[in-house]
C-alpha cells in the first residue's frame, strides 16, 4: 500500500473545537465520511479505513465529546446533533470535500441525516449499519426512552436505568449477543470508550445527545420525504443480534428507496468489531458502483 493511502491521524480545529480525524486515500476521489455512534468514535473504522482507501478519500472524524476530539461541557457547547453535523460540515469545507457517501451509525445516523437533508445534492449515497430513520426500528426497548422525552421528570429518568456507567458501556458491545459472538469482540473497544467518557462533564453531555435523540425521531416524516425525493443508492448492513434497534428497521429501507441493497449478519449493534472484512469489501464495490 502507497503511503498516501495508509491511515493518518490528524486535528483540526473548527469553530474553537478541537476535532480528532482519519483520512486516508488520495483527494480528488470519491469521499466517504464516515460517522460513528454512541460511545465509541473513529476507533470503530480502525479495520475498514485501509480497503476503503483503495477506491475512495475516507474521512472519519471523532464527533466533539467522543474519542479523541475534544469535550467541551454542556455550557460550551451545544450538544445537539444538529450542532454536531454543523461541526462535520465545518470539518468538511476545510478539506474542501463537496460530494460524499456517507456512513451512519447509531448517533451517526442523526448527524448524517441533517447534512443529508441541508444539502441533498451532496450525498452520493447512504451506508447504513444499525441506525434508524423510521419507526419501524423502534421497538418496545425505547418505551422508557419515548416517556422521558414526552416528561423529562426525575420519575421518568429513574426508569431508565443507570447506563451512563462502565457496564452500561460495554453493554452498548455485548447486550443480546450469544457467548459465540461475545468472545469475537475485542474489550479494549468499550475500555477506551469508558475512559474518553469520564472527562469532566462528558456524562451530562452523553445524555443531552440521548435527549436530543427525541428530535431525530421527530424528523423521520422529513426524512421519508428526503428518501422519496431524493432516492440515494443505499447499502444496508445490519447485526441482526442488534439489542437497540429492530431489524425491522432494514425493510422500511427497501419501502422506502428503489436502489438499496442489504446485508444481515450474525452480529450485533457494533457489526465492524466482527466483521470488518466484509463489510469493507461491500462498501468498496458500492463506492465503485454509485461514484
Amino acid at each position: 500500500m502507497q503511503t498516501i493511502e495508509k491511515v493518518r491521524h490528524r486535528y483540526a480545529v473548527v469553530d474553537g473545537t478541537e476535532v480528532f480525524f482519519r483520512e486516508a486515500g488520495r483527494t480528488g476521489r470519491p469521499t466517504v465520511l464516515l460517522l460513528h455512534g454512541f460511545p465509541s468514535s473513529s476507533h470503530t473504522f480502525r479495520e475498514v479505513m485501509p480497503t476503503l482507501a483503495e477506491v475512495a478519500h475516507v474521512v472519519a472524524p471523532d464527533l466533539p465529546g467522543f474519542g479523541l476530539s475534544s469535550a467541551p461541557t454542556v455550557d460550551e457547547y451545544e450538544y445537539t446533533f444538529e450542532n454536531l453535523s454543523r461541526t462535520v460540515e465545518g470539518l468538511l469545507e476545510q478539506l474542501e470535500v463537496r460530494d460524499f457517501f456517507v456512513y451512519l451509525h447509531d448517533f451517526g445516523a442523526p448527524v448524517g441525516y441533517h447534512l443529508a437533508t441541508r444539502a441533498p445534492d451532496r450525498v452520493l449515497g447512504l451506508v447504513v449499519q444499525n441506525g434508524n430513520a423510521h419507526e419501524d426500528g423502534l421497538g418496545p426497548q425505547w418505551d422508557d426512552a419515548r416517556a422521558y422525552w414526552a416528561d423529562p421528570s426525575e420519575a421518568r429518568r429513574a426508569r431508565l436505568g443507570d447506563w451512563l456507567n462502565f457496564a452500561g458501556t460495554r453493554d452498548q458491545y455485548l447486550a443480546g449477543l450469544p457467548e459465540r459472538l461475545r468472545e469475537l469482540h475485542p474489550p479494549e473497544s468499550w475500555h477506551l470508550d469508558w475512559q474518553r467518557m469520564t472527562r469532566p462533564g462528558n456524562l451530562d453531555a452523553q445524555f443531552a445527545l440521548f435527549t436530543d435523540y427525541a428530535r431525530h425521531v421527530a424528523r423521520f416524516g422529513e426524512l421519508a420525504e428526503y428518501h422519496r425525493v431524493h432516492q440515494p443508492p443505499a447499502l444496508v448492513l445490519w447485526g441482526s443480534h442488534d439489542a437497540f434497534f429492530d431489524v425491522e428497521e432494514v425493510l422500511a429501507f427497501h419501502r422506502a428507496l428503489e436502489r438499496v441493497d442489504s446485508h444481515l449478519y450474525d452480529a450485533g449493534h457494533f457489526l465492524l468489531e466482527t466483521h470488518p472484512a466484509e463489510c469493507a469489501a461491500l462498501m468498496r464495490a458500492f463506492v465503485l458502483d454509485h461514484a
